[in-house]
């Protein structure tokens, strides 16, 4: 039997779906085989969600068929989907915090008695055995907010894989995890893929793809653009499918000469890092690394009040900043993109406009009035800056691809005109296009004269779009260098302590 012979496991043929006037899918087509890591690849509002909530039952196909093992199958539920095996880790996890990890595992499949009481003695044990499964070491008695965002999907995979699942999409599984958690990740989709397991893998990090997968299919603008064999293109040739043009030098931007001192921290404490002292100037763009719990993100909400201070001091401007809550930060000029865009950074539910203009308001205020002719015109030259579609603005901002999403929260601070901005992993979940749009964004910004600090996770992007660099570990800042003649390995070795424990490094 030849490999084009090969009787998928999941095959979708012509599958359409439109929302009012957008056709969000145009007849595209896809499959899968049992044991293959198939990824699906495209920038942000390509189809690639769409046609996954086609799969899980939480979106209707306007047209199209979708077989299993080549018999037609119908799903128009979560339901039919795990009845078929298909599961979804989603991006944005589908979980209760406020619950057990066990409580999460048994979610509306909890073990009960024959009196029919929760059985909550067999539910840990059992979930016990799901964790193991996956080799997670996780207490399942723990409630699930008070873990990590990655140890949380690792239950969700566990749930996935204690289901028996067939069919397992992956939508940025790494988004959220440290480097520990996705190499134990890769383990589990190895182990996934022997016991012959078909594996939709989405994701913008092309080192992630051409590691783990098999085959890639490309989608652009709702409609199919090619499937290939990963060792028949380059990593050019799926960003030129992806986006129709190619991209080059991702983080290419002329030098920068910074102005006047804006920020200045000094001894700077939480509760859980500092001191932290360190100098942020107009026009430039300073990124802050580290590991996973080395502080960054615990640094950027101090500055933006979201946290309390213990001890230390700001200075914005030359005057004092002691921000009780984040609308005494804003009003003190500092703007904040959060890393968990879902539960800190956007209302959901409400308007992309009211989420762009909601902390602007005060501006547009005549007479005790908001002018809103005026507001929506503002949120309507923002979204025009950042190519986002105009039609949208009345939308729920749920609604738009995660990485329209994070254009909204950018778009915030836009209308604000902070001119301090913090942004927390402001790439997080954004397709390669997009990326370059934000990253040039940046550049625009600093050169009006902004204050950025970009706290990112991915190395390259850091180094690439800053001027420099600071390196955090244990909640403290140990290490400051240029980014023009920084890499990779020597970042690490200061974030991991390496390099400190060579050469006799300290900090106060």
């Amino acid at each position: 039997m030849t490999e084009n012979s090969v009787q998928p496991l999941l095959r979708l043929e012509n599958i359409s779906k439109r929302y009012g006037a957008t056709l969000a899918l145009n007849a595209v087509r896809f499959e899968l085989r049992a044991g293959e890591v198939h990824a699906l690849m495209g920038e942000n509002g390509a189809g690639k969600s769409t046609l996954m909530k086609i799969l899980s039952g939480n979106e209707q196909r306007d047209s199209g068929r979708i077989f299993m093992d080549g018999q037609e199958i119908d799903i128009r539920s979560p339901r039919d989907a795990r009845k078929y095996g298909i599961a979804i880790i989603h991006q944005e996890l589908n979980t209760v915090p406020e619950m057990t990890v066990a409580e999460n595992l048994f979610l509306g499949q909890e073990p009960v008695t024959f009196g029919g009481v929760l059985d909550r003695r067999r539910m840990y044990r059992e979930a016990q055995q799901k964790l193991d499964r996956i080799h997670a070491d996780i207490d399942p008695r723990m409630p699930l907010g008070s873990l990590s965002i990655g140890r949380q999907q690792m239950v969700e995979i566990a749930r996935a894989v204690s289901e028996e699942a067939r069919v397992l999409v992956l939508d940025e599984p790494t988004a959220a995890l440290s480097r520990a958690e996705t190499l134990e990740l890769y383990r589990i989709i190895e182990q996934m893929r022997a016991a012959g397991v078909g594996m939709v893998y989405i994701s913008h990090r092309m080192e992630e793809v051409w590691r783990l997968a098999d085959r890639v299919t490309v989608f652009r603008d709702g409609g199919w653009v090619g499937t290939e064999a990963m060792n028949n293109v380059s990593t050019t040739d799926v960003v030129r499918m992806m986006v129709g043009r190619q991209i080059v030098d991702l983080y290419q931007h002329e030098p920068r000469t910074p102005g006047e001192v804006v920020l200045e921290v000094s001894s700077l404490t939480g509760k859980l890092t500092g001191p932290v002292s360190f100098q942020l100037r107009a026009g430039e763009v300073v990124s802050m690394s580290g590991l996973v719990g080395s502080g960054r993100t615990e640094v950027a909400r101090l500055l933006f009040g979201a946290d309390r201070r213990t001890e230390g001091r700001v200075v914005i401007g030359g005057k004092e900043s002691r921000p009780a809550d984040p609308a005494a930060a804003i009003a003190d000029g500092i703007g904040m993109v959060t890393e968990d865009r879902k539960t800190q950074g956007l209302f959901l539910e409400h308007a992309v406009e009211h989420n762009i203009d909601i902390s602007s308001l005060d501006r547009f205020i005549a007479g005790g009035v908001v002018k809103r002719k005026r507001v929506r015109s503002a949120v309507l030259e923002q979204m025009q800056r950042l190519r986002l579609r105009q039609n949208a603005v009345e939308l729920p901002v749920k609604a738009l691809s995660g990485g329209n999403q994070q254009k909204a929260a950018l778009a915030r601070w836009l209308l604000r005109d902070s001119r301090i901005l913090i942004l927390d992993e402001p790439t997080r979940g954004v397709d390669i296009g997009a990326k370059r749009e934000i990253y040039e964004l940046i550049d625009q910004l600093a050169r009006s004269g902004k204050a950025i600090l970009v706290i990112s996770s991915d190395l390259p992007e850091a180094i690439g779009i800053s001027d420099r660099l600071l390196v955090m570990r244990a909640g403290r800042i140990v290490h400051e260098m240029s980014s023009a003649s920084a890499t990779e390995e020597e970042v690490m070795l200061h974030a991991t302590g390496t390099f400190a424990s060579q050469s006799g490094e300290h900090h106060e």
